[in-house]
């Protein structure tokens, strides 16, 4: 049985009205509608909310609806994308600090010449401030370009 049907036949058998089970289930009423019309479908933690108040399997609610099946695995997959991204993110984030952090400590540091005439600088952080900076931003757009290319594809 689909998800809308089982929805309404639910809140029948309990002799709700929309409204009632909204409040039940702390959604609006619109939602409860939009749910019975088939116009979008529950999050997974209404459903298992829907499961506990009404004693009704989980096997019933989201294994008998194909949609419902297919839309807890694009969430997942989702969710797993929306981490990864922000793992990305943060470390792109980090490499960016380290890189300038990098520069300015060069920038900072005094170099000088001892008594034997060897100049003494510390000018290898230049380049590795470059590098973390160049990686932190391939970072940022390798994971732009990602995203950008996964809303086209949906």
């Amino acid at each position: 049985m689909e998800f809308a049907k089982q929805i309404k036949q639910i809140r029948k058998e309990n002799n709700l009205t929309q409204e009632q089970m909204a409040k039940k289930l702390n959604v609006t009423r619109q939602a409860i509608s939009n749910w019975e019309n088939n116009k979008n479908l529950p999050d997974l933690e209404l459903i298992v909310l829907i499961s506990k108040e009404f004693s009704v399997s989980l096997d019933e609610l989201i294994l008998e609806e194909n949609n419902m099946t297919t839309k807890l695995i694009k969430d997942g997959s989702e969710t797993r994308r929306t981490k990864m991204n922000l793992i990305m993110v943060i470390i792109g984030v980090v490499l960016l600090c380290i890189g300038t952090l990098c520069l300015i400590i060069k920038g900072l540091s005094v170099e000088y010449i001892d008594a034997n005439g060897i100049l003494h600088e510390n000018f290898f952080l230049v380049p590795i401030g470059f590098l973390f900076i160049l990686s932190g931003t391939m970072i940022f757009f390798i994971t732009g370009i990602k995203n950008i290319i996964h809303r086209i594809k949906n």
